[in-house]
Formats: structure tokens, C-alpha cells, sequence
């Protein structure tokens, strides 16, 4: 017996849900429209193919009831779409423009046939979003391909974006590394360390720090899109902009390419702060530097319409110039150092050069060093299409650099560290046709980064009678400070390294049923981080005297095996509907989970602070630091409204609700508490002999890393409302207001901050501490007194952001592609960094440190175009363009704080100045920026003769600066990049 069953058009969603093992944001696209008749009605059943030549794509559909069609899982590209019915004219759109994540409206009026010819209508080009709450903007190919770049880094790219700015020189991932840029951007009021980025729909991220692992070379970039406001519910993993790569794939044409850039200091104009001349008239020689950046790609056909291939390889070399300045030893020094008994002296003396010239009238070595940089990657793409409905997409990229640090800390050459990378992604996805309205995309990938930083001099310590003078397994030398002289050695925390590894597996469900347009998945990520560092440790002598006579000043070093293995996991579910309520209205509805698991350490080396009282703390072994986030529901809402029903007016606004996978660098540090790790400082004075004793014993204090046990996720709330409006057949505009609102933010506070401001000293001389010792039952170190900071790991900052954006879009019209942007902005929190410090002067109170973001910009204006100029003729008077980046952004505000502070809350330069009266700035970047200081003064005496005194201060006014943080803007700037380039046909 037959029975016919009821199948619920959620079934097959929900059933692959339950079994599919993650999902993935997607580079690719859809197209969608409407086909009507002469009159306005749905034309029912007819036939949509949607074809790229190019990719041998050729997929088919349906319109629905409603007359509506969508072709999902479409790569980045051109495309031509064709409608058929019985007794229709069929009409034929081309040049349909698919970019990444960006879905595209294709609509039909068809009329009653009369002829059997194909009727050409005019493409569709996406000037206006009408199908999604998520704001954002995408950098097509020929603009990633053809504007200037200083550097040619593409992460420079996200810096055309609206509500982007260009960090500030503090910026913790922001601040461009040598010969390979800028690691982050800061966009949306966002911390630079909130940014998801992605290649073919796999993580890109470092999960250490959440810095992009590397930078694409950006031959092998399609395009990509940057989602900075209320993206969908299929994007989540941070809380702030999703960065989406899409590599670029071979086609049906073969196709490849040659180059070199260069640029030296031929090319360039000075520094403002490398004159031509000194102020008393001699020659200065402007800075050397050198960069080559050459390569080459080719792609093509494997198997015609079938199987296709893209590589490439890109090398960088580039080298620039250092100058080295130090006060070294007199005659007269150098002849007592040869007369003394110590042979350490003499050993240590024989690594500093003589002096060849002077510093205020002082011998001093003035000398040169040159920073290598070498940088070697490259990629390779496969697409293979088994038939219309399956396609295969793999790529993988290695990359090597090398890089020299010459004197990092050193004042002489011959020091500084070598940095090494390798980095490898590897990515392989397959989509599925299932039918017209059903389509399936699996994605795996690997992200991997081994980075090594090795001191530059092997000096062995044996040979200098340092061999175990700062402890055991002493293997490189320390690090030596002599005042009044040079600063030589190795860098404290080195050498040291980390391997991270990060798996991905991953899938999308779509499915189109009636008006909704249903999405389903999940995502599973896997990150393994390991770290080691070592300490050759520091010996500081406070005179040249001191250091001829063997007498240390004071000393440091951090005995044990600092190293560790975190497994950090995080598993994610979504589904969202993006439903056709009219045909002139989206509401686009979204739910995603996030379980963030709870790091752990391999070898179960976590080792938490639990405070206790005054005398009641201890450091305990743990396997959880925090509790496991499990709860993190994040519902998305919004609609696009057209106005006008007719695709050229369109209002949307969204909500979205985001949280942040945290970083692994939350925990790290619990991996270097004691025992594993036993910070030993010597203040008092010591000879090299006596020193060994005291670096074979307990610490005569620590200051523990902990992380509070209530530590939670990050999330943002971020909302809109915009206007976008089509200007002509090839431009647009769009105007709206932006906002969002961060909770939870990690941020680093003095868990042991003095309520009596101004004590200083550890807990054996200050008890005023809340915790002055651990606890007798400490299961290490019981009894040793505690520093007066102690960091602790908690979520309790915030943030707030409002914005104006508006931008204008134009298509290339008449050779001109043009692309520009306005934010009006504003961005206020506690704390701008994460993980990178304690930074608020009240540990007790960090609101009282609210105030302006470090790349907080009130006003920024991006303009780029691309221009075919109107030349025509032969091969020399055609074929040139130009294409300008125009940047007009005004300045980031700087904090104003009493250097070296740390004897009156515990912590350095954090505590704010005093101002008697308004601060005024003089307009002058290269002069004194502030032109009033007289009314700037320190809160009291930070100085104090002995650990144990009061400072100094006025009765009654023995408390924080009343500046508040980052009240005092610094200079805007303006920039100009452009590219005048020549287009020759060589046949």
C-alpha cells in the first residue's frame, strides 16, 4: 500500500542542518529578478539561463508563481542572462556584472512575440543594493589591478571603503610592518583586531592576534568586498567588518603577465624630518632605499570549458637605509678598561667600536645598517567543472619573507634580530546543483604561519664570562645598557616563535521556495597556537664608571621554559530568510549561534592568579580560565524598501547583533606564570660574581598575569538607516546613518592598583595593597610578596560609534570609473587596543578613561578613478590613463600623560597632565603642536628618592591629570597617489 506523505518545503533545509559538518561565508553571488508581461502580470514557468563563457558556467531556472527567478552560487563575473516562454519574445540580457557577494537584480518585460529574433536588453549593473540589509562596498578587479599603491599591499584597498580611516602610528595591528604594510584597518568604529578575513569563503586570520595571516599579492586578487554595517546572519566569527577574498581563477583564454615596480630614494621626495641641510648648514645625505616587486601570472584553459588554471609569483627586495648614533668610550675610559683586572669588562669593551666622530662634543661611533627585507610568493588556482551542476575550486598560496631588524633596541650595528615567516593557505570547495532552487557549497581549507625571530649576534655569554651570571642555560648574550655610552646585546623575550594552524570545514545550503529565499549552515574552525620565547636578560650600569669597575646597577631575567599549545575551537550555526514580501520590499531575517569554546593548553600549563586578600592569594593550576561562551544568539533584521518600484530609490536599515571569537593571546600569558617561568630583578648593586647566587633563587616578587574567571565575548550592536538613489543609467549616490555600540571588550587593568594613590613598592613594603603576598598555601611560590601590577584579562570596556556616510558610485562611463566617500564620524571608548597593555591611568575606574578612540577621525574624504584618456590614433598618441587616490582625512587625537609614572598607580605613562587652562595647537605638524604648554603641568611629584616615600604633592590635590584621554587632536594630512599608465597593442 502507497501512502502519500506531506513534504514541508523546510524538511530538506533543516535534515541537511542536522548532517552537513559546518558553513562558510561565499564569494560567490546570485542573480534574481521578476519577468512580467506587457501588462505587469507574472509570466509563470519561464526559462532562465544564465551563462558565463569565460568559466563554461551555464546554469538554468524558473520563474515561480510570482514570477520571480534566482540563480544562486555564481562566481565573480560576466554574465549573460536569457529568458524564454512560449509566446514571449525571448530577450537576451548581456554584460550582467556579478561581484563578489553582491547580489545582482536582473528584471524581464516580456511581450508578445512577432518575430523569432532574440531580443538584446540592457544589463543590469549593481548601482543600487535592493536586496539586502548588509552595507558595504566592493573593490572590482580593475581597480584592485590598476590604481597606485605604495607597496602594492592590498589591505590598503579597505581604505577606499566608507567609514574606514587611516589608523593613527600607534595602532596595535594598524601600523604598517616594514616591506610588507599594514596588518588590520580600523572601519566602522571598530578595533582593528574585529576584522574577519576571509579567501574563498576560509578564514585568513591569525587567531593569535586576529591579524590578516599575510598580503595577497595583488596580481592574484579577483576583487573583494568589505561588510561593515548589520551584514547577514551566513557572516559572524567577529564583531566587526567582514573583509571577503575572492582569488582570481584562469578562463577560457590564456592570459599572463610580467612586471616590475620600483622605487627608490631616486623616485622620492625627502622626509620632512631628513633636511637637506643641519642647522649649522652641513650637507645631509637623504636616507637610502631601495624596492623591486616583480613577478608574473598566466592562466588559462586546462580542458576548454571544463578545467582552468591561474599562478603566480611575486618577489619583493627591499632594502632601507638606518642610521646609528651612540656616546662610546673615551681615550681615557679605554685605557682604564685596558688596566682593569675584570676580564668580563674587557670582553663586553671589545664589542664596541671606537668612536669616529661626536655627539655634543662626546666621542661617539656614528655608523649606518641596512633593514632587508625579502619577500617570495606564490599561488596557484584550479577550477574544474564537472557538469553544470557540480564545480571544484582549489587554490593555494606559500609564501617565504625574510626580514632584519638591525638594531631593534641597539645603538651600535651588529645586533638587532632576523625575523622569518612561512605562510601557507590552502583552500578546495565544491558547489552543488541540487535543482533550480536548490544549491549546495562545501568549503575545507587550512590557514598556516611559523614565524621565528633569532638574534642577529651569536656572541656566546661564555666567552664574555656571562655564561651563568644572569642564571642557567644562559645561550645568548643579554642585553647591555650602559648610560652614558651604548646600548648593545640581545633583545629581552628572544629568541622566540610561534606556529599557528587553522582548519576550517565548512558549508551553505540555499533554497528558494516561493518568496523566500532560505539559507542554512554551519561552520567548525579549529586554531592551534604554539609559542616559545626565551630571555638572555639585561644588565644595566647607571655610568661608565660603574661599568669599568664591574659594578651592575641592576639587573633582570625570567628563568624557565616559557612555551605552550593552545587549542582554541568554535563551532557556528545560522539560517536567515531573505523574504519577497512585495515585489518592491525585502525583509531580510537572520539567526546565527556561536559556541566559542574555552581555550586549552596541551600540556595543561595554564596557571591562573585567584585573589585572595592581602595575604590569601594564589596561583593555581587550571584547565578552563573562563567559562565557556555557549550562549551567544545573534539575531540580524532588516529590510530594502524600493521606493518607487522602480530599482533606482532605495531605503534599508538593518540591526544587527555580532559577538567576537577572542583571541588566544587572552590566555597566553598564563603559560608564563610561575613555576614555568620566574621573573628574577635585582635592583641593588652587584658584581658579575655575586650575581649567579641570586638568579638560582625565588623571585623577590611577581606579578602574575590572570584572566577574570567572568571573561565574555565581545559583541557589538549595530544599526542604519540609508538612501540610496541612481543618479544616470551608469551612477549613484548613497547617504545614511550609521551607528553601533561595543560591550564586553577585552581590556587590561592593575588588578592591584593601591587605593592610596602614590604608594609605591611591592606587597613586602607597601601594604596598602590589596594584595600584598601569596597566600602560605599557594601551591607556588608561597609566602613571595606580589608586585603592584598585576594584569588582569577582563571584558568590561565599551564603545560608541555614530556616523554620517555618503558615497558616489560611477560605472565606467565614457572611460571614467569613479569612486568616492564622506564620513562624518565619531568614536568614543575606555580602551581603543586589545591585548596590548594596561592603558588605563584608574584601574579601579576605567570610565573615567572614556573618551575619544586613538583612530577616532571626525571628518575623512577618499576619492579614486580610473580615466581612459580620450586619445585616438596611432600606438604612441592611444591607449593612456591616468588613475588618482585622493585622501583628505583630519587628525587622531593623542593622549597627554606624565612620563614614567609608574610610581604613583602602579602602571607607566598612564596618568593624565593637569591643565590650568584651554590647550591650544599651533597648525604647525613640524613645530610644537601644542603652543600654550606653560598650562600643562604634572598632577603632583612623581619622583620620589626611595620606594617607600610619599611623592611630593600640593595638600589636596594628590590625584589623577584632569586632561581627560585623548582630548588633544594632532594634524590632519592630505595625500595624492597617481599612476599615469600606457597601454601599447603589441599585435
Amino acid at each position: 500500500m502507497l501512502r502519500k506523505v506531506a513534504f514541508s518545503p523546510w524538511l530538506l533545509p533543516l535534515l541537511f542542518l542536522a548532517l552537513a559538518a559546518t558553513a562558510f561565508a561565499q564569494t560567490t553571488a546570485k542573480i534574481l529578478g521578476t519577468v512580467t508581461d506587457q501588462n505587469g502580470a507574472a509570466v509563470v514557468g519561464a526559462k532562465i539561463t544564465v551563462k558565463n563563457p569565460a568559466f563554461g558556467i551555464e546554469r538554468t531556472a524558473q520563474t515561480s508563481p510570482t514570477g520571480t527567478y534566482e540563480v544562486d552560487a555564481l562566481q565573480p563575473g560576466n554574465y549573460t542572462v536569457q529568458v524564454e516562454m512560449n509566446g514571449f519574445e525571448t530577450q537576451l540580457a548581456k554584460d550582467v556584472v556579478i561581484q563578489i557577494s553582491n547580489n545582482v537584480v536582473q528584471n524581464f518585460g516580456l511581450k508578445v512575440a512577432s518575430t523569432s529574433e532574440v531580443v538584446t536588453v540592457e544589463g543590469s549593473a549593481p548601482l543600487v543594493e535592493a536586496t539586502t540589509m548588509t552595507v558595504g562596498a566592493t573593490i572590482n578587479q580593475r581597480t584592485v589591478q590598476e590604481i597606485p599603491l605604495n607597496g602594492r599591499h592590498f589591505v590598503d584597498l579597505a581604505l577606499l571603503i566608507p567609514g574606514t580611516v587611516t589608523a593613527p602610528q600607534n595602532g596595535f595591528l594598524t601600523a604598517p610592518l616594514r616591506g610588507q604594510g599594514a596588518f588590520a584597518v580600523n572601519t566602522a568604529g571598530m578595533r582593528e583586531d574585529a576584522v574577519n578575513w576571509m579567501v574563498n569563503g576560509i578564514n585568513l586570520n591569525d587567531m593569535a592576534q586576529n591579524q590578516v595571516t599575510f598580503q595577497p599579492t595583488i596580481n592574484t586578487v579577483s576583487e573583494f568586498k568589505v561588510d561593515n554595517s548589520t551584514y547577514s546572519a551566513e557572516y559572524g566569527r567577529n564583531a566587526g567588518a567582514i573583509v571577503t577574498i575572492a582569488s582570481r581563477s584562469g578562463t577560457n583564454q590564456y592570459h599572463g603577465e610580467l612586471y616590475d615596480y620600483v622605487r627608490n630614494n631616486v623616485f622620492d621626495a625627502r622626509n620632512a624630518f631628513n633636511p637637506k641641510f643641519s642647522s649649522a648648514g652641513a650637507p645631509i645625505a637623504q636616507s637610502p632605499f631601495k624596492r623591486n616587486q616583480f613577478g608574473g601570472d598566466f592562466g588559462g584553459p586546462i580542458f576548454k570549458d571544463k578545467t582552468f588554471f591561474f599562478a603566480t609569483y611575486e618577489g619583493e627586495r627591499h632594502r632601507q637605509g638606518l642610521t646609528t648614533s651612540s656616546l662610546v668610550f673615551t681615550p681615557a675610559q679605554l685605557t682604564q678598561i685596558a688596566a682593569s683586572p675584570n676580564p668580563t669588562v674587557k670582553a663586553i669593551a671589545g664589542l664596541i667600536p671606537a668612536a669616529n666622530g661626536t655627539i655634543a662634543g662626546s666621542p661617539a661611533f656614528l655608523g649606518s645598517a641596512t633593514a632587508p627585507v625579502n619577500i617570495d610568493q606564490g599561488t596557484i588556482d584550479i577550477q574544474h567543472n564537472f557538469s553544470d551542476a557540480d564545480r571544484l575550486h582549489g587554490y593555494y598560496v606559500y609564501q617565504h619573507d625574510l626580514r632584519q631588524e638591525p638594531t631593534q633596541g641597539a645603538t651600535i650595528p651588529g645586533f638587532g634580530d632576523t625575523r622569518e615567516g612561512k605562510r601557507q593557505v590552502f583552500t578546495l570547495g565544491e558547489s552543488h546543483v541540487f535543482s533550480s532552487a536548490m544549491v549546495n557549497e562545501i568549503n575545507v581549507g587550512v590557514n598556516r604561519i611559523l614565524i621565528t625571530f633569532t638574534p642577529n649576534n651569536l656572541t656566546d655569554p661564555n666567552s664574555l664570562g656571562l655564561g651563568t651570571t644572569l642564571g642557567p642555560n644562559e645561550t645568548f648574550m643579554p642585553t647591555i645598557s650602559i648610560n652614558g655610552g651604548p646600548t648593545l646585546g640581545d633583545e629581552r623575550a628572544f629568541p622566540q616563535g610561534r606556529g599557528d594552524t587553522t582548519a576550517v570545514l565548512a558549508d551553505n545550503f540555499s533554497y528558494v521556495v516561493g518568496r523566500h529565499s532560505l539559507k542554512f549552515g554551519t561552520e567548525f574552525r579549529d586554531f592551534k597556537n604554539s609559542n616559545f620565547n626565551g630571555d638572555p636578560g639585561q644588565l644595566v650600569f647607571n655610568s661608565v664608571t660603574d661599568f669599568i669597575n664591574g659594578q651592575v646597577d641592576s639587573s633582570a631575567r625570567t628563568i624557565g621554559n616559557v612555551a605552550n599549545r593552545i587549542n582554541e575551537n568554535a563551532l557556528d550555526f545560522y539560517a536567515m530568510d531573505s523574504f519577497k514580501f512585495k515585489p518592491y520590499l525585502t525583509l531580510e531575517l537572520g539567526l546565527r549561534y556561536a559556541w566559542n569554546m574555552t581555550p586549552s593548553e596541551g600540556e595543561d600549563r595554564f596557571v591562573n592568579f585567584v585573589p585572595g586578600g592581602a595575604f590569601g592569594s594564589t596561583l593555581v593550576p587550571t584547565t578552563a580560565p573562563y567559562a565557556q561562551q555557549n550562549k551567544n544568539f545573534q539575531p540580524r533584521v532588516g529590510f530594502a524598501w524600493d521606493v518607487f518600484h522602480n530599482g533606482k530609490t532605495v531605503l534599508r536599515s538593518g540591526y544587527a547583533y555580532q559577538v567576537d571569537q577572542p583571541i588566544t593571546g587572552v590566555v597566553t600569558g598564563l603559560t608564563s606564570n610561575p613555576p614555568f617561568a620566574l621573573p628574577i630583578s635585582i635592583a641593588a648593586p652587584q658584581t658579575f660574581a655575586a650575581l649567579p647566587a641570586l638568579f638560582n633563587g625565588t623571585p623577590s616578587s611577581v606579578a602574575p598575569t590572570f584572566v577574570n574567571p567572568n571573561f565574555k565575548n565581545a559583541d557589538v550592536q549595530s544599526w542604519n538607516l540609508n538612501i540610496q538613489q541612481q543618479l544616470t543609467r551608469s551612477s549613484s549616490v548613497m547617504i545614511g546613518y550609521f551607528g553601533n555600540k561595543g560591550t564586553h571588550l577585552e581590556n587590561d587593568i592593575n588588578a592591584n592598583q593601591t587605593a592610596v594613590l602614590g604608594q609605591v613598592g611591592t606587597g613586602a613594603t607597601n601594604t596598602n595593597l590589596p594584595f600584598q603576598r601569596l597566600s602560605p598555601n599557594s601551591p607556588f611560590l608561597p609566602n613571595v610578596p606580589l608586585s603592584a601590577s598585576i594584569t588582569e584579562r577582563e571584558s568590561d570596556s565599551n564603545s560608541i560609534y555614530n556616523a554620517l556616510w555618503a558615497t558616489y558610485t560611477q560605472k565606467v562611463t565614457n572611460g571614467l570609473q569613479l569612486n568616492a566617500s564622506y564620513t562624518l564620524s565619531h568614536s568614543i571608548d575606555d580602551v581603543s587596543r586589545n591585548v596590548a597593555g594596561i592603558q588605563a591611568q584608574n584601574s579601579n575606574d576605567i570610565f573615567l578613561s572614556r573618551g575619544n578612540s586613538d583612530f577616532d577621525a571626525r571628518h575623512r574624504f577618499v576619492a579614486n578613478a580610473i580615466y581612459d584618456l580620450p586619445f585616438k590614433g596611432n600606438r604612441l598618441v592611444s591607449g593612456w590613463e591616468i588613475a588618482p587616490v585622493v585622501t583628505w582625512q583630519t587628525g587622531n587625537p593623542f593622549n597627554l600623560v606624565a612620563f614614567n609614572s609608574s610610581s604613583f598607580n602602579g602602571v607607566a605613562n598612564t596618568i593624565t597632565l593637569n591643565a590650568s587652562g584651554p590647550i591650544h595647537t599651533s597648525g604647525n605638524p613640524l613645530g610644537q603642536w601644542i603652543s600654550n604648554p606653560g598650562v600643562l603641568s604634572v598632577p603632583c611629584t612623581l619622583t620620589v628618592a626611595t620606594q617607600t616615600a610619599t611623592p611630593t604633592c600640593v595638600p589636596g590635590t594628590l590625584t589623577f591629570g584632569n586632561v581627560g584621554r585623548n582630548s588633544v587632536y594632532g594634524p590632519g594630512f592630505t595625500n595624492m597617489d597617481l599612476a599615469l599608465v600606457k597601454n601599447t597593442k603589441i599585435t
